[in-house]
């Protein structure tokens, strides 16, 4: 018993203790770029120390196994074999999960296509990618290098596929599923179909590693089964707990910032039948007193404050509403502006004669900001606008020169603040259906936007 069970408790100390100079001294140091030479010398004698105590220890806890053969030397030599394979493929399991422990954020983060998706799915899967490493440690450490390995095997290659078909299914293949409104069994038969070609491929590359042994075929066994029967409803499983409480929490913020919007506009009206009939008198005396351009203001206006007054609390105007609006707003900006051969406001908005809808008063902010900060009655400024629609997109596009502004100037601290507002009201009302770019040079601020409309 004591010939059994020191060589067994000594061997599981040495791969303690391996693990944790790999883990937390040598590779932490590599990837640092610290000490590069030392660390792998060092990682060289402990595994070739290792290998040597793992025989040693191998020769006293199955000594009943050199009966087998008829030279002591070849026994050694088997047990030797053993060890050599045994610690050689474990320990570059531990430097490959104390490398990713690492560096495997940084790597994930260089891919441009993980991005895309989610914010979080990078953490995800860097966490999901160490579960597995783990237990394959720990599989490697338990399973004897005589032992049946087709386990061993099947989990070295099983959890990787998996992972990834869950990854693709809960981001990429639920989602285009559910906006075409189908539903579970639509999603079973696509990943049965699925799994297939991956079988297929796997069978491809490992056709040369099966050499008339079971392990390969019960692997690929095991691995359709486990795509099929626990990856399929668990990524189901996963979208629809995760990701439509997600919807669920994004509707109500919505909800919630509409109403707090709606009682921001109400807290900050005045009377509109005291402002309109001031209106209608100063345009009658503008008309009487033949001043065209004046009239022509005040009518715009009267039409921008109907515009605020009864169609900015709808959730939804045609596009053609907001669009007449901000020709409106541009027309009056032009008045003020229109005497100074400095100023040039150059636009391009296309009638607009569909039927697409736009919460109302979206767009106008981005041009208030350019006629605010981008527009100097005593230096050159410009203000150039495009606004056009392509099926259900809407493309919008504003550059305005910059000019600096004094210190005390009052507008200077404000600067920013509509902007940060209709960033949030795009990302409540718009989630996941618009693209906002902003940049800013010395001489120019540019914005573009693509909103899909319904």
């Amino acid at each position: 018993m004591k010939n059994f069970f020191l060589p067994e408790l000594f061997k599981i100390s040495i791969l303690y203790v391996s693990f944790l100079l790999f883990n937390f001294c040598f590779m932490p140091q590599l990837a640092r770029k610290n000490n590069i030479t030392l660390n792998i010398i060092l990682s060289i004698l402990v595994t070739a120390v290792s290998i040597v105590t793992w025989m040693v220890a191998n020769t006293y806890s199955q000594a009943y196994r050199l009966v087998e053969f008829d030279d002591l030397n070849n026994g050694y030599g088997v047990f030797f074999g053993e060890a050599f394979t045994y610690i050689f493929f474990l320990y570059l399991l531990f430097n490959v999960y104390a490398f990713f422990n690492e560096q495997g954020i940084t790597l994930l983060n260089k891919s441009n296509f993980l991005k895309r998706y989610n914010k979080n799915i990078i953490q995800e899967i860097f966490i999901a990618t160490r579960i597995w490493l783990i237990s394959l440690m720990i599989l490697a450490v338990v399973l004897s290098p005589g032992f049946d390995y087709e386990f061993l095997l099947f989990w070295f290659i099983g959890p990787p596929i998996n992972i990834l078909v869950c990854f693709l299914s809960i981001y990429h293949l639920i989602p285009h599923l559910r906006k075409e409104q189908k539903g579970f069994g639509r999603f079973f038969w696509g990943n049965v179909g699925l799994t297939v070609p991956i079988i297929l491929i796997l069978l491809l590359f490992l056709a040369s590693f099966m050499r008339g042994g079971p392990a390969i075929p019960i692997t690929l066994i095991l691995t359709s089964i486990s795509l099929i029967c626990i990856t399929t409803p668990a990524a189901w499983f996963i979208y629809k707990n995760k990701f439509e409480k997600l919807s669920e929490i994004q509707m109500l913020k919505t909800e919630l910032g509409k109403s707090d919007a709606n009682l921001n506009f109400l807290k900050s009206q005045i009377n509109p039948h005291f402002l309109f009939n001031a209106l209608n008198t100063l345009f009658g005396t503008a008309l009487q007193e033949n001043a065209e351009r004046t009239g022509e203001g005040i009518q715009k206006l009267g039409d921008m404050m109907r515009f605020m007054l009864h169609e900015n609390t709808q959730d939804k105007i045609s596009l053609t509403r907001e669009v007449e609006y901000l020709n409106n707003y541009i027309d009056l900006q032009k008045l003020r502006t229109s005497r100074s051969a400095d100023i040039k406001i150059d636009t391009h908005i296309e009638e607009q004669i569909n039927t697409l809808q736009i919460t109302p008063m979206l767009l106008i902010p981005f041009i208030e900001n350019a006629f605010k900060h981008g527009i100097s009655l005593q230096q050159p400024s410009y203000i150039k606008i495009t606004l056009q629609t392509k099926e259900s997109t809407l493309y919008f596009d504003i550059s305005n020169s910059i000019y600096t502004k004094a210190d005390n100037d009052p507008e200077k601290l404000k600067s920013g603040i509509g902007l940060e507002n209709v960033k949030q009201r795009l990302s409540l009302l718009y989630y996941g259906k618009h693209e906002l770019i902003i940049r800013e040079s010395a001489k120019e601020f540019f914005v573009h936007l693509t909103l899909q409309l319904d």
